[in-house]
């Protein structure tokens, strides 16, 4: 009956007992009312789609997405830290329950003789004392958390596992963003070695038309050779090309979890048109990325971490006890007569530590500062890249308008230059000179197409990619 009664005022003061430390408050922040290059950057109003990289058309870049989400190494890494934040939540958990072990020891003993007898009268004699002692022992040990520290330490551990899932997200939007971002600019290598082949065709025929009529006396060697050097700087180019295209390449491999020596990107290009990227108001920016959730849970795990530090100056009330069998000889080991209990509370209080529990709480409020720090710069840097990635997406659309135009100017230019070349009004310098801008209009076209989806994968990365 007294026990009985004894853990229901423990029960009933716990219960009733207070959480010391800080309540979290997410911090007020700055944010725009709207973009200030929305308008302007083919931004509009429908809800992020999931699996946002099937805007762009692409059944290719669907599957490598995929691939790389199923894959990737890195991704495996973070998803094996989820894991590891849920199994440290029980950890901490466990603390509110009584924590029971068993323990079985026998030991021999042999008392000295002048320690025992020290204080007996001069001229006794003492036979020698010696014993074994078997002991089956379970032993019993429970904390109340009256002031929440049990409590603030699991608070923090929920909150490091909800960042760990929130790292997890992030780390697949930039997976699908990086595996866009490579295959866009594979494939406008690919534009641009079609581009750089279409132009050595012509400069081949070119430098055959040349030293044709070098034999026939209707050109100098100097127009020869001026063929043959701008057939032998497209080569370059399309070498060059084909490095750059191969890295890319090899890269995609990676991130999909292949190896670069038998992975193969079908060469192509086609490149979709720039998707119209759902973009929504500055405030959903909170919601939506993931890497701001996760500084927000981070703050969270800091924030308990001040409770559980202030918890420590307050006292530790224990429940212990241990109770079994317990005998100086194995035959009366089972009998009746050996068992023990002990049982009963005990209070811990810190007197005298040397300064070591307020650098404890000034430690846990200067990482909480540092935490609120990241998830102010998180939201500043955040609501850069969106800006960015609007000004690239309208800045690589005016510039490919203007390409087109002097695509279309370099292409009447070397026609002219041709013409007046035939009818001897102008050295064959100039039809060079023309073809070469010809042919570097349309290289810049190329990489600026390419550059401009690579821009509204950034944009759709920077909202947040739409991910739950």
């Amino acid at each position: 009956m007294k026990i009985r009664m004894f853990f229901g005022i423990i029960a009933a003061v716990t219960l009733s007992s207070c959480t010391v430390g800080p309540d979290f408050n997410l911090p007020d922040v700055m944010l725009p009312a709207r973009w200030k290059h929305g308008a302007t950057a083919s931004v509009g109003d429908l809800p992020m789609p999931g699996e946002w990289w099937r805007l762009y058309g692409s059944g290719e870049l669907n599957q490598l997405v995929e691939q790389a989400l199923a894959s990737n190494q890195e991704l495996r890494g973070a998803l094996a830290r989820v894991e590891t934040a849920r199994a440290l939540v029980g950890v901490q958990q466990a603390d509110w329950f009584p924590q029971l072990n068993m323990r079985n020891g026998m030991a021999y003993e042999h008392l000295s003789l002048t320690s025992f007898g020290a204080n007996l009268p001069p001229g006794i004699q003492l036979p020698g004392i010696e014993r074994r002692r078997f002991q089956n022992l379970f032993e019993l040990g429970w904390e109340i958390d009256l002031w929440g520290r049990v409590r603030r330490g699991v608070e923090g551990a929920k909150a490091g596992q909800a960042a760990a899932a929130e790292t997890l997200a992030a780390q697949r939007l930039s997976l699908a963003a990086e595996v866009a971002r490579l295959y866009f600019l594979a494939h406008s290598m690919d534009r641009q070695v079609a581009v750089v082949n279409e132009t050595i065709n012509w400069r081949q025929e070119a430098l055959k038309l040349q030293e044709s009529r070098f034999k026939g006396g209707l050109a100098n060697e100097m127009d020869v050779s001026r063929a043959r050097t701008e057939l032998e700087l497209a080569r370059n180019d399309l070498a060059s090309l084909e490095r750059q295209r191969g890295n890319a390449e090899n890269a995609l491999a990676v991130i999909c979890g292949q190896l670069p020596s038998t992975f193969r990107l079908a060469r192509s290009a086609a490149l979709p048109a720039p998707p119209r990227v759902p973009g929504g108001m500055p405030s959903t920016l909170l919601q939506r990325r993931p890497d701001i959730r996760a500084a927000e849970q981070k703050m969270r795990e800091a924030n308990a971490q001040i409770g559980v530090a202030k918890a420590s100056f307050f006292p530790a009330f224990t429940i212990g006890g241990s109770g079994g069998l317990e005998s100086i000889g194995p035959e009366h080991f089972y009998d009746a007569r050996s068992k023990v209990l002990t049982i009963g509370p005990s209070m811990t209080l810190p007197i005298f530590q040397g300064g070591k529990l307020r650098a404890n709480l000034a430690a846990s409020k200067a990482r909480y500062e540092e935490t609120l720090a990241a998830y102010q710069q998180a939201i500043l840097t955040a609501v850069k890249e969106v800006e960015d990635s609007m000004l690239d997406a309208r800045g690589y659309g005016r510039q490919a308008g203007a390409l087109n135009e002097a695509i279309k100017a370099a292409q009447e230019t070397a026609r002219l230059a041709d013409l007046r070349y035939q009818k001897g009004l102008a050295s064959y310098f100039e039809v060079v000179d023309a073809n070469r801008t010809v042919l570097s209009a349309k290289l810049l076209a190329a990489q600026v197409e390419g550059q401009r989806l690579i821009a509204t994968v950034a944009m759709l990365k920077a909202l947040g990619g739409g991910w739950k």
